[in-house]
């Protein structure tokens, strides 16, 4: 049976994270920095307790003019100690929930970085090691992100995209591009339907791309959010396909 985990941002302001939640099974938690505050991660904690969701660091660039998308010139080891930094923030709240963090997923800009940048890879990787072993992180499927984590010795999930677009060298197509985000949901679900049952993409160039899907993104700060989870849940289920989280699976 074909198995997927579904990942969402969380705890950014978007307003309706209590109706995400159900529908989701790996929960990326901002810490403060790109977006959040101690306020927020104490009660998107406790949302991903009541329905029994996977708690996940979500540490970013702290540039909330641009919410964490426009990178920032920091050496490795600083982006590095960002990741610390946050995640340990977040640990912390964690702990006094009686929960544990269970993987962290880098935010925008520092996502982007560390997926083509193999130092910053690495410094994120060093420091996730650092925070806990037993932690798992999410990157860009078939990116620096996910070879550095298993240099490291990590546990590493791949990630895909239900609305982003993708290059025929399997990265995403930029955001600055007119065709990098896919607005209709029915082509999303059908991306995502794609990625996790066959393994393969339509790039923009028309050319199929093999990736290897892990866990898809969903992206909480749109209007539709919440319809689309619900829509993309009964998809898949539709499919046969098994939805869990990855983090947790691979522990078993």
């Amino acid at each position: 049976m074909p198995r997927i985990d579904l990942n969402c941002d969380l705890g950014e302001g978007a307003g309706h994270d209590a109706e995400l939640m159900p529908l989701i099974t790996s929960a990326n938690i901002a810490c403060g920095a790109h977006a959040g505050d101690e306020a927020t991660m104490r009660a998107t904690v406790g949302l991903a307790l009541r329905h029994g969701v996977a708690i996940g660091a979500h540490p970013g660039f702290a540039d909330r003019g641009n919410f964490g998308r426009r990178e920032l010139p920091l050496s490795p080891r600083e982006s590095g100690n960002l990741v610390l930094e946050q995640t340990r923030r977040l640990q912390a709240l964690a702990q006094e929930a009686g929960a544990r963090v269970t993987h962290v997923k880098p935010h925008g800009a520092l996502y982007n970085l560390s997926a083509r940048d193999a130092a910053v890879a690495r410094a994120i990787a060093a420091a996730v090691h650092e925070c806990d072993p037993r932690l798992m992180l999410f990157g860009l499927a078939g990116s620096w992100s996910l070879t550095a984590a298993r240099e490291r010795g990590l546990r590493a999930a791949g990630e895909v995209f239900a609305d982003r677009a993708y290059e025929p060298d399997g990265s995403l197509t930029p955001r600055s591009r007119a065709d990098a985000l896919i607005a209709d949901e029915a082509a999303c679900v059908a991306q995502v339907l794609r990625l996790v049952c066959e393994g393969r993409v339509r790039s923009v160039s028309g050319a199929d791309v093999a990736i290897a899907a892990d866990t898809v993104c969903l992206h909480g700060d749109g209007a539709h959010a919440v319809a689309f989870a619900r829509r993309l849940r009964t998809a898949l289920a539709d499919a046969g396909v098994e939805v869990k989280a990855v983090a947790r699976e691979s522990r078993e």
